[in-house]
C-alpha cells in the first residue's frame, strides 16, 4: 500500500514537471512570435554615432592602422565596448524594472540569437591578428559581414523592416572586401558608413515602427 502512495507521489511529481516544461516551452514559442521592444531608438543611435566620431577620429589616433595594427583594434573594439554597454545597460534596466516574465524571456532569446555572431567574431579577429596580420585589411568588411548575421539571426523579434538593416551590413561588408584594399585598406569610414550608418537606420527603424506607434497610443488615452 506504501509503495502504491509513493508510485503516485512519484506520478503526480512527474506530471507537475512535464506540465512546467510544456508551460515554459509555449511561453518560448510566442517569444519567439512576438517583437521584442528592449532596444530602444536614442540608445542605438549613441552607438552609430560613436561609430561615425570613430572615423572621424581614427586619423588622430591611428595614424597608420598598417603598421599599428594593435592599435587599430584596441581603438575599434574600445568603441564597440561602449556602444554594447550603452545599448545593453538599457536592456538591462527595462529587464530589472519589468514584471513581465515575457519581456524576461524575449530578452534572454535576443541575447542567444545575437551573441554567437558576435562570439565568433572575436575569435576571427584573435586568429588573424596572430596569424594571419597580412589580410587584416579585411577586418572591417568581415566584421560588418558577421554582424549581419547576427541582425539575420535576430530579425524574428525585431520589425520586419530590420531585414533591411541585414542586408545594409551585408552589402557594406560586400563593398569592404570589394574596394578596401590598397590605398583603403582599413579606411576609417569603412567603419563609419557600415556600423554608423546600420545603426542610425536601425535607430530610424525602431522608432518609426515601435516607439512612434506607442506615443500615439499614449497622446490618444489623455482626456
Amino acid at each position: 500500500m506504501q509503495s502504491k502512495q509513493v508510485s503516485c507521489a512519484a506520478k503526480r511529481t512527474m506530471e507537475l514537471h512535464e506540465a512546467l516544461t510544456q508551460i515554459s516551452e509555449i511561453r518560448q514559442q510566442l517569444a519567439r512570435s512576438e517583437i521584442y521592444r528592449g532596444y530602444r531608438s536614442l540608445t542605438t543611435s549613441v552607438s552609430g554615432l560613436l561609430a561615425i566620431l570613430g572615423a572621424v577620429l581614427q586619423p588622430l589616433f591611428v595614424a597608420s592602422p598598417d603598421s599599428e595594427l594593435g592599435r587599430y583594434l584596441i581603438f575599434w573594439i574600445g568603441i564597440a565596448a561602449i556602444s554594447a554597454i550603452v545599448v545593453g545597460s538599457e536592456v538591462w534596466w527595462r529587464t530589472r524594472r519589468t514584471d513581465s516574465e515575457a519581456l524576461r524571456q524575449m530578452t534572454w532569446l535576443a541575447v542567444e540569437q545575437l551573441s554567437p555572431s558576435l562570439v565568433v567574431g572575436a575569435l576571427l579577429t584573435l586568429c588573424i591578428f596572430q596569424a594571419a596580420p597580412e589580410v587584416s585589411w579585411m577586418f572591417p568588411g568581415l566584421w560588418a559581414l558577421i554582424f549581419s548575421l547576427g541582425v539575420f539571426a535576430s530579425h524574428r523579434l525585431l520589425p520586419p523592416a530590420s531585414l533591411w538593416v541585414a542586408l545594409y551590413y551585408a552589402s557594406c561588408g560586400l563593398g569592404c572586401l570589394y574596394w578596401g584594399q590598397g590605398a583603403n585598406a582599413l579606411s576609417p569610414w569603412q567603419m563609419g558608413i557600415s556600423f554608423g550608418g546600420g545603426q542610425l537606420m536601425s535607430a530610424a527603424i525602431l522608432f518609426w515602427t515601435l516607439e512612434r506607434a506607442q506615443s500615439r497610443c499614449a497622446l490618444t488615452e489623455i482626456p
